[in-house]
Parts: structure tokens; C-alpha cells; sequence
């Protein structure tokens, strides 16, 4: 037997061309040729007679050939068959292009089963290029559930489906991570049966329970993956904080939290006094308070002798949580530091060296925070901004800095609780679901082109009232195929011919890294009228004088992207809007951005944005450590991953520690998944 580790190129057939083109699907063993799972199936199980076939409908039939196939040659390279067949109810007439193979083998009085599609033939209705096969062959193009696979250029559904049965023949089964007593309570397909099957069914049910079983076994080995990371941490031993009483932080705050606020805060406080390293996520929407709780957390961490390190992904924001965060500590003692790439080498040792000596209780920067040469005297907390902007390796690297220490990062993306739970690995999460007294709801408004002199002259009215508005295009650079707006031509337009007396910049993601920065602070010091930008804007400084938000082709973004969008307006006490425009009439476009429209609440729109085009990329899944599911799709199996979840708990609490094939089998899948999971980020 072969092993499933071994190259595909040891298949017949698969030369250097097809190892190329199967490598364009990540194939490169017979295991990935295995994995290799349909997207779909054709029932091909079922015959209809000729006179029931419909229209743009695939059907089987048989039938017998009614005449001696007919070729004539159309033009260079081209050349069409002819014939026509019946059955007792009816007759149709089959046209192949470029088929000597249809030509030679359909014999006149010869009965075939054929499966195909009637669409508008020459003359009139006809089926183009189906496949066939006599009634006494194996069922191989006919009479069976067709897998239909992931293509790429060169490879047809029939070789993929000839490879990889001819890799199933040749491997040894799979080996079982699931104990039989689990598959039995949820009712799951053993692995040798599931992976046969889910290539090769005899019937839909068939094909269901396999891929079931496939999407069981992914979040099984997530899951378990997660209880395994969350026992290994358990088991890590640090001190726990003995000194809780942030009395004098809440005394120093010149508002009261909302009891959200209130309610993390007592999460992360319960964390901190086990005496196991905390590993929590605060989810909020935007304006929620999560730099408060952070704050909280970091007096805490102060007040126990530990140092905190916050890491933020621009230095405009960085410096915005230094400003913040030192006005807010400064009157309780305690010093905060900025270490970013652009400050002068004085800065940056100075800072440095507060650090190392433990002067400094509070460092807020950007990446200069891992360097080797940042060191810190007792460093306890890290808190990540914004996380799924930086990668595992570098989270894990600041987190070195310190024996163990607790990790807060925050997020200002609402997503489903569940889904937060597969996106976030083994943290445990606290959800901001309440916004602070005061903070603005954001009108927002869906309309066509028909309404630019009116957006137009609203964006003058708030620019004259001493306000600022956001411009927001999807591409840089004009784009006919697509038909968007681009930013760098439309803030030309916008400064030439529409706005001449206004102050209009421009900021995009192919700008450099300072130009950015500039760009962003200028516009936060009131030195613009309207920014023109792409989404880079999605996570930036606090501009509260920006009261208009316009969001050109907003039907190019998701639900949770266009709601982070409209958060960078409504941060100060003026009344602020969000226009979004958009020239795609489809309905059900138009009634996902009314979703947005109807409500200011993130997480709602998340759950909409869930079930309207799935999971997606909320975070960039390769940022957040989350492996790629193969056959799961987050949308539609949240009933199995609940199975799934229940039953790795189980597990956990039956074989966890055990020495059985089964287990070991299982912690070898976990280990596998999770490094691949981060090495697509070093």
C-alpha cells in the first residue's frame, strides 16, 4: 500500500504538466488528492424519457441511435457531428463538436444511456456534447452520483475523478480520530466509510452523511485543538494578582463605565487572579469603551508590579492611545512611554531604557516594541489593538518580552460569538454590547447616482459649518472591467472641478508608510476639508470634527467592512450622516445595504453579513491564526459545529490523556492543523 505522504507524480498518468496543474489545486500527494473533496454532485441515477427532458435542466436517458452519425467540417479546427436517437417517447438531436471519439463509437441501431442538457440547437432543441456510455458498461459519465470537483486549466472533472479513485485504491484507509462511542452518540460515518463515499456515493444521503462526517471531523479537530491549547495554558503557572481595587483608576475617570464596560473589566480581574496566564479578546463595536477596559486591566497589572505593553498597527493610533493613556495615568503615578519607528534614536533610548529599568509602568507603540532591543523590567500584559492586524509570530514575540504574561487584545469588528470563538483560537472572550452615554448615532442613507449634486452640496454645507467628510472608493486606480470609483482620480475631480475653494487630500494603501501617517494626522489636525481614501481608513485615529462619511460603490463591501467604515464619523457631539452610493439595482444587493441603513448595531449587522454571504474574511483568517476549513462552511453548519464542539468537551474529558490509537492520532491531526494554521503567517 502507499503511504497518503507519498508524491502524487508516482500515479499513472501524472507526468510533469498534470503534477503542474494539480499543483495550481495544492495537490502534491495522494493524501491532498484525497482531500480533494467535491463541490458538488450530479444524480445521474435517474432516467427520464426523451419527451419529459426540459430545458437548461441536466437528465439521463436512453436511447437508440436513429442514424449513422453525420461530420462535417465547419472551419479550421472545427468540426461538427451529427445524429440523431429516441426512445419509445420521443426524439432529439445530439450535436458534438471536435469529437471523433462521438463519430466512431455511436453506431446506428446501438442503444446507449446518455446525460446531457437540452438547450437551442441549429434548427431548433438539442443536446450539445453529452457524454455516454452503453446500458452493460460500469456506470462511469451515467446511472451514478457524479462528483463535481474544484478545476483549474487543463484538468476535466473525469481525470480528477480517475486520480482520485486511484488514490483511494492505492492508500491505506484513514486513520479514525474519533472514538466509536462519539460516532455513535452523533451519529457520524466512520472515516474509512466517509472518504470512500464522500467521492463515490450511491445515493444524496449517502453523500450527505459523508460530508457531514468531513465537516464533524474539522471542527472536532479545531475544537479539540482549542481544548488542548486551553489545558497546556492551564497548566502554566504565574502569579496571581493579589491587589483588585481599581478605586482610585475609577475615582480618576472623568465619566462612569456602562456596566459592558464594568462587566470585562470583572472578566479580565477574574483572569488575573488565577494564577494561569489570561488569554481574552474584548470584542465591542466601534465607540464601545474596549481602550478603557485595557486601561483598567493595565492599572491593574501596575498595581501588582508588572509592566504593560500595548501594540497598535499605525503609529497615529499609537500615539493617539499614548496621549490618551498617559493623561489618564500621569495623575495616578504612573509613567507611560511611546516607542514607534519614526522617532529619533534619542527617543526611541530613552524610552527604552525606562523600560528596562522599570521606570516606565505603560510602553504604547507600533512594531518597534518587539525589536531585540526593547527589553522590559517585568513585563506582565500585553495588549494587542485591533489583532487580526498583526500576525501570530508577532503577537508571539512581544509576548516574550515577559515570563508568561497575560494577553488583552482588542477588536473593534463585531462578528457572531460563535464565529469570534473559531476566529480568536483559545481566547476566552468579553463582549462590549452597550455604547457609552453621549456617543452619536450615525444616519445613513442608500442612493443612487441621480443624487450626486445633492451629496455634492451636502459635503459643502458641512464643510462650511467648520466639519470634516470622509470619501471613501474601493480602488486606487480606475478599474473599466469593474466600473468603480477610484480614489486617486475622483479626489482630482472632486479638487479641480467639483470642490476648487476646499481643502481635499488623498490617502490610499499604496501610499508609503510615512506618507500615510502625514496624510492621516494632517486631516486629524483640521488641515483638510475631505479625505479621499481607500479603505485603509478602516482603522485610523479619532477625527471627532468628521461628521459625513460617503462610501462610493458601496455594494463592492461587506456589511461589517462598510460598518467599521462608518465608525471614523459620529466621535464628536455634532450630528453625523453616512451616504452610502451604489449603481447596482439587484435586489438582494439592495437589501443587504438597507440592513446596514435600518441599524447602528454591529453585531446585528454582523449576523446579517453572516447570513448573506457567509463567514468570508471578517479578519483575514490568515492573521488570525484560523485554519482554512476544507469542507466546512460556517454559514450552513453551525448545528454540526455545535455537535462537533460538544463532542470534542467530551473527548477531552474521556481520552485527553489517553494512549490510544485513537488519541494519538488525534493530537498528531491537532498539531498538524495548527502549524500549518500559523506557518502561512511567519
Amino acid at each position: 500500500m502507499a503511504s497518503r505522504s507519498d508524491p502524487v507524480t508516482g500515479l499513472k498518468g501524472v507526468g510533469p504538466a498534470r503534477a503542474k496543474q494539480l499543483a495550481n489545486l495544492n495537490i502534491f500527494t495522494l493524501g491532498d488528492l484525497i482531500c480533494h473533496f467535491p463541490r458538488g454532485y450530479e444524480d445521474r441515477t435517474k432516467l427520464v424519457p426523451i419527451a419529459e427532458l426540459r430545458a437548461d435542466t441536466p437528465a439521463c436517458f436512453r436511447a437508440v441511435v436513429m442514424s449513422t452519425p453525420r461530420t462535417a467540417h465547419i472551419r479550421k479546427g472545427m468540426d461538427l457531428t451529427r445524429v440523431a436517437v429516441a426512445d419509445y417517447s420521443g426524439r432529439i438531436n445530439l450535436t458534438f463538436f471536435n469529437s471523433k471519439f462521438a463519430a466512431e463509437a455511436l453506431q446506428y441501431g446501438g442503444e446507449y444511456i446518455f446525460y446531457g442538457t437540452v438547450s437551442g440547437d441549429y434548427g431548433g432543441y438539442g443536446i450539445t456534447n453529452p457524454v455516454f456510455e452503453t446500458p452493460d458498461s460500469p456506470p462511469a459519465a451515467t446511472r451514478r452520483i457524479m462528483p463535481i470537483y474544484p478545476l483549474t486549466a487543463g484538468l476535466n472533472n473525469g481525470t480528477l475523478t480517475k486520480l482520485i479513485s486511484l488514490a483511494l485504491a492505492l492508500c491505506d484507509p484513514p486513520e479514525e480520530i474519533i472514538p466509536a462511542e462519539i460516532r455513535q452518540e452523533f451519529d457520524i460515518l466512520p472515516a474509512e466509510t466517509a472518504y470512500q463515499v464522500i467521492h463515490d456515493p450511491k445515493t444524496m444521503a449517502e453523500a450527505q452523511a459523508a460530508k457531514r462526517r468531513l465537516i464533524f471531523e474539522e471542527f472536532f479537530v479545531f475544537s479539540a485543538g482549542l481544548s488542548l491549547m486551553r489545558a497546556a495554558r492551564a497548566e502554566k503557572k504565574v502569579p496571581a494578582y493579589a491587589h483588585t481595587d481599581l478605586t482610585p483608576f475609577y475615582e480618576s475617570l472623568p465619566f462612569a463605565l456602562t456596566n459592558a464596560q464594568k462587566r470585562a473589566v470583572r472578566e479580565i480581574l477574574g483572569d488575573l487572579q488565577k494564577g494561569t496566564p489570561m488569554n481574552r479578546l474584548v470584542q465591542g463595536d466601534v465607540g464601545s469603551g474596549k481602550t478603557m477596559v485595557a486601561a483598567a486591566a493595565a492599572y491593574c497589572a501596575c498595581l501588582n508590579g508588572f509592566q504593560t505593553a500595548l501594540m497598535a498597527p499605525t503609529e497615529i493610533l499609537a500615539e493617539q492611545h499614548y496621549e490618551s493613556l498617559g493623561k489618564l495615568f500621569a495623575p495616578l503615578g504612573l509613567h507611560t512611554v511611546l516607542l514607534t519607528g519614526s522617532q529619533t534614536q534619542k527617543e526611541k533610548r530613552m524610552a527604552r531604557e525606562a523600560l528596562s529599568s522599570g521606570e516606565a509602568h505603560i510602553a504604547v507603540g507600533t512594531h518597534a516594541l518587539i525589536s531585540e532591543s526593547t527589553v522590559f523590567a517585568n513585563l506582565g500584559l500585553v495588549i494587542t489593538d485591533e489583532q487580526h492586524r498583526f500576525g501570530v509570530d508577532q503577537r508571539g514575540r512581544l509576548s516574550a518580552k515577559g515570563q508568561d504574561p497575560h494577553i488583552l487584545v482588542m477588536s473593534a469588528t463585531p462578528i457572531p460569538r460563535t464565529l469570534a470563538l473559531l476566529m480568536y483560537g483559545d481566547l476566552d472572550v468579553s463582549v462590549l454590547d452597550e455604547l457609552p452615554p453621549g456617543r452619536q448615532k450615525v444616519d445613513t442613507f442608500l442612493v443612487g447616482e441621480s443624487y450626486r449634486a445633492r451629496i455634492n452640496a451636502f459635503i459643502r454645507k458641512q464643510a462650511e459649518a467648520g466639519h470634516q467628510c470622509f470619501v471613501v472608493c474601493p480602488a486606487v486606480e480606475e478599474n473599466q472591467e469593474l466600473d468603480v470609483k477610484a480614489a486617486a482620480a475622483w479626489a482630482e475631480t472632486l479638487r479641480k472641478t467639483v470642490f476648487p475653494d476646499l481643502r481635499v487630500s488623498l490617502l490610499h494603501g499604496q501610499m508609503k508608510g510615512a506618507e500615510k501617517e502625514a496624510a492621516m494626522a494632517a486631516f486629524a489636525r483640521g488641515e483638510a476639508d475631505v479625505l479621499v481614501a481607500t479603505t485603509v481608513i478602516e482603522v485610523g485615529v479619532d477625527v471627532p470634527n468628521a461628521t459625513l462619511m460617503v462610501i462610493e460603490d458601496a455594494d463592492r463591501f461587506g456589511l461589517s467592512q462598510l460598518h467599521q467604515l462608518r465608525g471614523r464619523v459620529g466621535r464628536g457631539s455634532a450630528k453625523s450622516y453616512c451616504i452610502l452610493t451604489t449603481h447596482n439595482r439587484n435586489e438582494d444587493t439592495i437589501r443587504r445595504l438597507k440592513a446596514l441603513c435600518a441599524t447602528n448595531d454591529g453585531f446585528k449587522i454582523a449576523e446579517e453579513d453572516l447570513k448573506l454571504r457567509g463567514p468570508g474574511d471578517f479578519f483575514g483568517s490568515r492573521q488570525s491564526g484560523l485554519p482554512a476549513f476544507r469542507v466546512a462552511d460556517l454559514s450552513l453548519d453551525m448545528t454540526t459545529l455545535r455537535d462537533a464542539q460538544q463532542a470534542s468537551k467530551e473527548w477531552i474529558e474521556r481520552f485527553g490523556q489517553s494512549d490510544t490509537k485513537e488519541a494519538r492520532a488525534l493530537r498528531e491531526r491537532v498539531a498538524a492543523l495548527f502549524q500549518r494554521a500559523e506557518g502561512t503567517m511567519n
